[in-house]
């Protein structure tokens, strides 16, 4: 992979030379030692000055996409040349880019250089830092009652410029002046925590680790740590000790303020929280450090030799870390010599078209089609009709009605081939907010992003890289489309069941799970809808008549008892609304009763004993249960085995991640008849799965697409 280490040190190759210069640079010893860190691994590095000229610089080190592995990476050291939140102005030119970068991203930084900002976060988390005051120039009035001493430091500024305690209003004044006249900045006056003072070093992002915290001995002159001290000017020494001298239950204490403020400023990969800590031993984050020093003798190294990585395992790891975040867990594949050229050519066209597939995924996410939404719907399935039909495919009519299902068909037919399945709307209310797409490093989200969107977008994608190798006539394919997910596929199952029985194999396009898993059991369920209708009673009345509510409250509990976990059987109660006239007790109560299921014959004796609960002969009490959806599971069989040992196959080939999972929700896969092979969960992987954070892995996006577009591909040949 190539690897641009960018940095800033002597150029200043910008337009105009204009506001506040950086004083933080990296050593040209610490520079060469990373770049050295890098090759050991075999990568391709290139060290560059992060100024005006880096995007040509960029431009011809790194190609869009490398041949048989990721695209390249920025090794983010760059503190900026000049002016306020330099820390943003190289990773905003590489979130311009595309660039995929080690480090947080510019508002991270942004954030964390303000200290004020950061503060105010911290304590609105809950999290303990001291009492402060800014003065916004060094003659303002101190707004906050503080008790001296204080200490004070540019509001904006890194690496302790500035820093330095007062012990009275004059000296306050003095420094306040100082710090204005280097900076033109406010300046952050906060209390001084007189006691010991520690930094933590945070690594990763899910999980992100903790390592061992470092303490800062102070043996001579103020206990702070200045400027003259990270550059050896002050001559005195800082001794660091690594782990920090407290008992195990105290540090996991530091330990988790210190992942929660990582947390809560949004950092990515990295990131240092610095900490006094009082004499009754109340720790206070003093700030966290967005972008910490990998100098060789700096905190975050110490900590990291401590954790066991020397100085080349850390920035190895530091590159793992960002690549995991962007791409996945591991490579999408290393292309080897027997790898046909048909099947090259369709990685090389599909890892070259990222960006249109995820451009794609954000237009079919922005075009909304929630289940009780006709217009849309309709929509949705006349632009889905015209891409179909630019790439050849035509309508089945045998399995298209029209308003719940689609079929279409390459010009090979569907006989004996695979039929791929995606539903198309959204279970949500139409008057809801619509929930636009987002892209973030790791993440892709957005209305449905998952549940229908990804896997269509995969489909079309598939179908794409098919038709650009020529293949896609040939290939017996059928896509089916439906559009009653929210009713349970009430009126598509029926038409999906003979389109299966059509086909070969079938692929669901659901969302799958981390490490490449696919589903292949999924429990099936059923939805009961309860009426409870009673007299409305007045409050407070003798009467031997009981309530709706009362009566329906009653029964829950016999309802909920049906579960059996260890059966994989689970019975809730949902949606629960009541009516009621003024000030009288409820006399209608209506309710949804959701059953999940393996075994059809134990969810038939539980409807049986649900009616059986709700039957009434109490007078002034009626209850009706009525089954709106029966959604049958998806159960392990001898026939999918071979369709799954296919997929692996591929998986292993490539180097792509697999692996097989069990799922509590049903899905269109349950209505195939068991005779006929299928997979489910051939999307990529999701999180927040049907509510407003629901979210697509991105690097697992094009991984699935890759893994569809093979299998396909293959299937054409035989």
């Amino acid at each position: 992979m190539k690897i641009a280490v960018i940095y800033n040190r002597e150029s200043q190759a910008v337009i105009n030379l204009f506001g506040v210069p950086s004083r933080e640079k990296y050593g040209i010893h610490t520079i060469n030692k990373i770049k050295n860190a890098i090759k050991s691994q075999g990568h391709q590095v290139r060290a560059f000055e992060g100024d005006k000229n880096i995007i040509h610089k960029l431009e011809e080190f790194m190609p869009s996409v490398i041949s048989g592995e990721r695209p390249g990476l920025a090794f983010n050291l760059s503190y900026g040349i000049q002016g306020r939140s330099r820390y943003t102005h190289v990773p905003g030119i590489l979130e311009m880019l595309g660039i995929p970068y080690v480090g947080s991203g510019p508002l991270t930084h942004a954030i964390a250089l303000d200290k004020v900002v950061t503060k105010m976060i911290l304590i609105e988390k809950g999290l303990p830092t001291p009492r402060f005051a800014v003065l916004e120039k060094p003659d303002a009035p101190l707004t906050e009652d503080l008790a001296f001493p204080l200490i004070i430091k540019p509001k904006d500024e890194a690496v302790s410029f500035g820093l330095k305690i007062v012990y009275n209003e004059s000296e306050l004044r003095r420094g306040a002046e100082k710090i204005w006249e280097m900076f033109r900045t406010p300046t952050l006056v906060e209390e001084y925590i007189e006691g010991r003072e520690i930094n933590i070093a945070l690594l990763g992002n899910d999980p992100v680790e903790a390592l061992p915290p470092v303490e800062l001995i102070f043996k001579e002159g103020e206990k702070i740590f200045t400027y003259e001290d990270k550059t050896n000017a002050s001559n005195r020494r800082v001794e660091k000790v690594c782990p920090a001298s407290f008992p195990l239950a105290e540090i996991e204490y530091f330990q988790s303020l210190a992942l929660a403020a990582f947390k809560a400023l949004d950092c990515y990969d990295c990131a240092r929280v610095d900490f006094r800590i009082d004499r009754e031993g109340n720790p206070y984050i003093l700030e966290v450090n967005s972008m910490p020093s990998l100098a060789p003798d700096g905190s975050f190294v110490y900590a990291a030799k401590s954790a066991g990585l020397n100085y080349d395992a850390l920035v190895n790891k530091l590159i793992e870390i960002a690549s995991k975040r962007y791409f996945g867990d591991q490579k999408l594949t290393t292309l080897g010599k027997e790898t046909s050229e048909e099947k090259t050519a369709i990685f090389n066209f599909l890892t070259q078209n990222r960006d249109r597939i995820e451009e794609q995924l954000r237009y079919w996410t922005n075009t909304t089609s929630r289940t009780n939404d006709p217009v849309a719907l309709s929509t949705v399935m006349r632009k889905l009709h015209n891409q179909f039909k630019n790439k050849g495919l035509s309508m089945v009519e045998e399995f298209t009605n029209l308003r719940s299902a689609w079929t279409w068909e390459t010009k090979a037919g569907l006989k004996g081939g695979t039929l791929l399945v995606i539903p198309i709307d959204v279970p949500k209310n139409k008057e809801d907010y619509p929930i636009p797409f987002r892209r973030e490093p790791e993440w892709l989200s957005g209305e449905g992003i998952a549940s229908s969107r990804a896997g269509l977008v995969c489909i079309l994608q598939a179908l794409e890289a098919l038709r650009s190798v020529q293949k896609l006539h040939a290939t017996k394919v059928g896509v089916f489309i439906y559009s009653d997910e929210g009713r349970g596929m009430r009126y598509s199952s029926e038409l999906l069941r003979k389109a299966a029985k059509t086909a070969k194999q079938v692929i669901v396009l659901q969302p799958g799970y981390r490490g490449g898993k696919l589903v292949n059991q999924r429990r099936g369920a059923r939805k009961f809808s309860i009426l409870v209708e009673g007299s409305a009673l007045r409050i407070g009345k003798r009467s031997s008549q009981v309530d709706a509510l009362t009566w329906f409250l009653q029964k829950v509990d016999k309802v909920v008892s049906l579960s059996q976990a260890d059966k994989y059987f689970s019975v809730a109660v949902q949606d629960v609304h009541s009516e009621r006239y003024g000030m009288l007790l409820p006399h209608r109560v209506r309710a949804t009763v959701y059953v999940t299921y393996l075994d059809a014959a134990m969810t038939s004796e539980a409807e049986t004993r649900l009616k059986q609960i709700f039957t009434t002969d109490i007078r002034g009490v009626q209850a009706y249960v009525e089954k709106l959806e029966d959604r049958p599971p998806l159960l392990k069989t001898h026939a999918s085995r071979g369709l799954i040992g296919d997929l692996k196959k591929i998986c292993e080939e490539w180097k792509l991640p697999f692996g097989v999972e069990s799922s509590l929700l049903p899905s269109a896969a349950g209505v195939v008849p068991p005779e006929i092979p299928v997979v489910c969960g051939m999307g990529p992987t999701a999180r927040g799965l049907h509510t407003p954070q629901e979210a697509v892995h991105r690097g697992e996006l094009l991984q699935k697409v890759l893994l569809l577009t093979l299998f396909l591909l293959e299937k054409s040949t035989v």
